[in-house]
Order: C-alpha cells, then sequence, then structure tokens
C-alpha cells in the first residue's frame, strides 16, 4: 500500500477532515494510477475521493480500542529515528 497512507485510528486528538481526506486522496490516487486525473475524469476522481473519505469516518466511528490513544509526536520521533538508521 502507499507509504504516504498514515494510521488514524485511535490518536488524541481524533484525526481531522483534512488527514482524513488525504488518506481518501493518496488510496484513490494509488488504485487509479494517476496523481491528478484528466478533466474528462476528474468528477469521478473527486466523487471517489469523498466516498472514500466518508467510509473512513465510518469506520473510524465504528471502531473500538482498549488501548490508550497513540501520541502522534512519539509516532514521528520513532519514524525518524527508524529513518536515520534506514538511511545513515
Amino acid at each position: 500500500m502507499c507509504r504516504n497512507i498514515r494510521r488514524l485510528f485511535n490518536y488524541e486528538p481524533p484525526a481531522t477532515e483534512e488527514e482524513v481526506r488525504d488518506a481518501a486522496l493518496q488510496f484513490v490516487r494509488k488504485i487509479s494510477g494517476s496523481t491528478r486525473p484528466s478533466k474528462r475524469n476528474e468528477a469521478a476522481f473527486d466523487l471517489a475521493v469523498t466516498r472514500v473519505a466518508a467510509a473512513v469516518h465510518e469506520l473510524m466511528a465504528a471502531m473500538e480500542s482498549d488501548q490508550p490513544a497513540r501520541n502522534r509526536e512519539a509516532d514521528a520521533e520513532k519514524a525518524r529515528q527508524k529513518s536515520a538508521a534506514r538511511f545513515s
């Protein structure tokens, strides 16, 4: 799957509308094979992004977790350390 799609569930504060839309956009780009649709396909592309974002919202609203909420800053620091170790 696309590396740019990040975990959105079980964070405090919850994922923003922008984060959900960005993930939906990345997903639609990946499966369509196009980063920018032609004018002819733009409406279908935008509709797909909107529907995927709505599905993500529904999914996250229905999910439950016994785990404590995750910390975005801590996860970002772990990713930076992993990247530094991988590319150094």
